[in-house]
């Protein structure tokens, strides 16, 4: 009988095993014997899950995951499982996106179990001390301020000190002329959190910045230098929220800076970091935080299986499949340089000590060695992938479109395995059903 440890005796005193569960005879580890035991089933693996298509749709939970999450929990409200939600939304603090998860789901959700796109700048303290520029929406200074950063300048602030900058809307330019108002410092790095609300606006003034190297008292010069830092977090070209279609993302805005600007100086738009999902960066992170929930619990086995769920190909999956390339390529013993080539994204330059020969980010000796060895991706069709219109994309021709269509960031090349679900499935609780079939996890 597959699964009986020796601690079974055989003990059969009733024929039916829930029966004997019932009477409180029955093995938490094999269901059948008659020897009674506390000991509570320890996951192997832990699940990371993206929000947006996943879990609601704008601000209307999907029904699956209500019932995925009651799964999740026991009778105290404690995940059985290690869980992070991984989102490339920015533009709130992460606990309140905790509340706001909590409310939807039905369970307490903690802030430490929460990444948004921009968590890993807790790790650049490079610039924490540095004048930075944020553009976003939302309380893009207090978040700023909150992942460590000092001296923080808006575009706003920007506005204010200097209104003949901002000319497109014709109702808001100014009605007199006008010179500098006030004195802002000298903006040394570039953050973006997530797309603003006024693009027109934001792109104006952060070509700008660039092109002035930070003084907006100057007139633009020519980049005859490396422009200043720019940090970008988030990179969906799309997302899903209430509509039939999906919406325009942070990274359809970075498409609009990033032609913009070479459309201007003839040269290309250098990233200093990218965060969100796909970045890898996000997925040691993601991992870092369930390597912690373990060690909270007292588990003694690590945890060495992620699960990533995700509604989107271009970010979810492919981010899933490059960190677990990533881990692959570490447990063989090769480099993580021969994955890095995969992507021409730019290391971050957080200050960290990397242990031996093991870590090429610098980022990563914040966070240690990951302990997991695999990171499994599953595509639900709630939310941007769409079942019905990719149902012929096996075809040659559609192939060849995919690839001329990438939705991609620029600074990530297309590979089709990693636009390669581990799994397609229904919605998040048949995701969740899945995994507890593959780990033969029963809570």
């Amino acid at each position: 009988m597959k699964g009986l440890l020796p601690l079974c005796r055989g003990l059969y005193t009733l024929s039916n095993p829930q029966a004997r569960r019932k009477a409180g005879v029955v093995c938490s580890q094999c269901g059948f014997c008659g020897t009674v035991s506390n000991r509570k089933p320890q996951p192997r693996f832990g699940l990371l899950f993206d929000i947006d298509g996943v879990l609601v749709r704008g601000r209307m939970p999907i029904p699956a995951a209500k019932k995925a999450f009651q799964k999740l929990v026991n009778s105290q409200g404690q995940f059985v499982v290690p869980v992070v939600f991984v989102t490339n939304a920015g533009n709130c603090l992460r606990q309140k996106k905790a509340d706001q998860m909590s409310h939807v789901l039905g369970v307490p959700i903690t802030m430490d179990q929460i990444i948004m796109s921009h968590s890993p700048l807790r790790m650049f303290k490079k610039y924490h001390d540095k004048c930075v520029l944020v553009s976003g929406q939302g309380p893009v200074l207090d978040i700023a301020k909150n992942l460590g950063f000092e001296n923080v300048v808006s575009i706003d602030m920007l506005r204010e000190s200097f209104p003949l900058l901002d000319m497109v809307d014709h109702n808001r330019r100014p009605k007199l002329p006008s010179a500098t108002v006030g004195h802002l410092p000298n903006v040394e790095a570039v953050i973006l959190f997530g797309e603003p609300i006024r693009w027109e606006t934001h792109l104006q003034l952060i070509v700008d910045v660039l092109l002035t190297h930070g003084n907006l008292s100057g007139a633009h010069h020519s980049p005859t230098r490396a422009h200043l830092p720019l940090l970008a977090c988030n990179m969906d070209l799309l997302w899903m929220a209430e509509a039939q279609s999906p919406r325009f993302g942070h990274g359809t805005f970075l498409v609009c800076l990033e032609n913009i600007y070479k459309k201007i100086t003839g040269r290309d738009l250098k990233y200093e970091a990218l965060m969100g999902k796909p970045s890898e960066l996000t997925y040691h992170f993601a991992e870092y935080l369930i390597r912690g929930q373990a060690i909270e619990r007292q588990w003694k086995h690590p945890v060495t299986s992620l699960y990533a769920i995700g509604d989107n190909l271009m970010t979810d999956i492919y981010g899933a499949n490059l960190y677990n390339r990533y881990l692959e390529e570490r447990v063989k013993g090769r480099s993580h340089k021969a994955v890095a080539k995969m992507a021409a994204t730019t290391t971050t330059t957080a200050t960290a000590s990397p242990q031996e020969g093991e870590l090429d980010h610098p980022w990563a000796g914040e966070l240690a060695l990951p302990s997991a060895t695999s990171c499994k991706s599953l595509l639900v069709c709630t939310g941007v992938y769409n079942p019905s219109t990719e149902a012929a994309s096996s075809s040659s021709a559609n192939q060849h479109i995919r690839e001329n269509v990438f939705h991609g960031h620029r600074d990530f090349r297309f590979d089709p395995e990693l636009v390669e679900p581990d799994h397609v499935v229904l919605d998040v609780n048949e995701a969740i059903d899945l995994i507890f079939h593959k780990e033969n996890f029963v809570p």
